[in-house]
């Protein structure tokens, strides 16, 4: 089973990636959240990867985390839960969302993923209920311990840069530099870029 693939990125779209792993490229789905903390083309790039394997093919599903790839494993082992429906969940709630609302039963808001209904949020909420706190143990207080940002994106943001292991009081005032030195409003991928670079200086 392939568990892990680095290589040059020769190609991203909100849905899947191609990593060139020494001249071979891999064709590998992802969240969303994975595709706005990408490097650019042509730069590497390391994944955790879930190895489905069916009679008719093998899929490639990667994350930039290994917490989302546990997350997703939990998902898929869900009965009625595939994995296009797991990463659907993990592109709408970021792991410290999804522990939030299966921790406090919010089947309300695991419904608002596309492709996920009532009846398939109630079954994520109760067979999870007893595993998410073993998943990401500081993902569960970086959802409950902090104020919320003040708009959705800074929320998106933070949660993506939480999850690449910044420490979330830094990942805050990064935000903040980053939206006080812009002149103009940024995409959320152009603010988790400029973001990762305020982090690098220190």
């Amino acid at each position: 089973m392939i568990a892990a693939l680095t290589g040059r990125l020769a190609f991203k779209a909100p849905t899947h990636i191609t990593l060139d792993v020494q001249g071979v490229g891999y064709e590998v789905f992802i969240p969303l959240s994975t595709y706005y903390a990408l490097p650019d083309l042509n730069e590497g790039a390391s994944l955790s990867v879930y190895t489905q394997v069916r009679e008719d093919a093998i899929q490639l599903f990667g994350f930039l985390t290994a917490h989302e790839k546990d997350a997703f494993t939990l998902l898929v082992g869900i009965s009625g839960i595939g994995p296009k429906l797991a990463l659907n969940v993990l592109s709408a709630l970021s792991v410290p969302d999804l522990i939030s609302a299966v921790t406090a039963g919010d089947v309300d808001k695991l419904a608002t993923v596309p492709g996920i209904g009532k009846k398939s949020a109630g079954r994520i909420a109760l067979e999870l209920k007893d595993k998410v706190a073993r998943l990401h143990p500081a993902a569960a207080a970086t959802s409950t311990g902090l104020s919320a940002p003040v708009d959705r994106m800074h929320e998106d943001a933070l949660s993506a840069l939480v999850n690449l292991g910044y420490k979330p009081v830094e990942v805050k005032d990064a935000l903040k530099r980053v939206s006080r030195a812009s002149a103009t409003a940024l995409s959320l991928q152009a603010m988790i870029r400029e973001a990762l670079k305020d982090l690098a200086k220190g």
